[in-house]
């Protein structure tokens, strides 16, 4: 089957990365595939992130090793060193991805947890409990800027995040770039819901969690990241500011039917926080990395 490859014009560019695109089409200029190629700068300079789909009635027919190697060309073009791509366990895309010369990286487990089916009185005995030297703090949308120095320092909570074998670099924080990821969360029409832990002695931020939901306020909500800073682990703050969060969602969103989460495989600890709360998992997803 003749394929044609075209690259788009793609306006998905973030403050910190921007994105190249491509449609792959027959011969009678029917969309059969697109590929997406996420570039990063700063500490991820090297790394490129790959989506590709090919609609399930052409597949087998090289469209994707079409769009696979245009993809990969231009991520040489651009001086990445490698190129990652994510897909379900025992997909199509797992084979795709593992015939060619992809190796798997990270096992990430996905879980939801059915708003239905929370106890709210177990929830508020959890939110409540005393966690002596801390308290809870939250917001809607970006920082507050009396918390936005702060904020931006804790998110080295996520720089030991398990990630396995993957490459993937570094990212360093400050308040014009957790501003600009709040943005973004804005500009797409969804609302960013942020919890707080705060160190009473000194009111900075020891630990966050992050809630994304659709601007409509119904479907599933989406956990961004929960991360606590190594020198205030041990104190039960992660499980405390889910719980905060599940609580929120629960008072704000009526029509909200869940919240997804995914972990490592191997970060148990963040898995056992989920599991005590009620998320039930719900598929596994494989990262591969292609060195080029």
């Amino acid at each position: 089957m003749p394929i044609r490859i075209t690259p788009l014009t793609d306006p998905a560019h973030g403050a910190h990365s921007r994105r190249l695109a491509w449609l792959a089409s027959d011969a009678d200029s029917i969309p059969v595939g697109t590929a997406f190629l996420r570039l990063f700068d700063g500490g991820q300079a090297h790394l490129a992130e790959l989506t590709l789909h090919v609609h399930p009635t052409e597949r087998r027919e090289g469209v994707g090793s079409r769009l696979l190697d245009t993809a990969v060309a231009a991520a040489r073009d651009n001086a990445r060193s490698c190129v990652t791509a994510q897909a379900e366990a025992g997909s199509p895309g797992d084979r795709f991805l593992s015939d060619r010369g992809f190796r798997e990286v990270l096992t990430l487990r996905f879980a939801r947890l059915p708003l239905a089916g929370v106890d709210p009185t177990t929830l508020a005995e959890i939110v409540e409990r005393p966690h002596p030297g801390y308290r809870l703090a939250s917001w809607q949308g970006t920082v507050p800027d009396d918390l936005a120095q702060t904020f931006a320092a804790s998110r080295r909570a996520m720089d030991d995040m398990p990630m396995e074998d993957t490459d993937y670099g570094a990212v360093t924080w400050d308040v014009d770039r957790v501003r600009a990821a709040a943005k973004a969360v804005q500009d797409r029409g969804d609302q960013l819901h942020t919890v707080v832990a705060i160190d009473t002695t000194d009111d900075s931020i020891a630990g966050f969690t992050e809630l994304v939901v659709s601007g409509s306020g119904t479907g599933d909500g989406q956990h961004y990241g929960t991360g606590v800073l190594p020198e205030h682990r041990g104190h039960g703050l992660g499980r405390w500011m889910k719980a905060e969060s599940i609580r929120q969602a629960l008072g704000r969103y009526q029509d909200l039917g869940g919240l997804l989460t995914d972990t490592a495989d191997s970060n148990t600890h963040m898995r056992h926080i989920s599991d005590s709360l009620g998320y039930v998992p719900t598929h596994t997803t494989l990262q591969y990395q292609l060195d080029l």
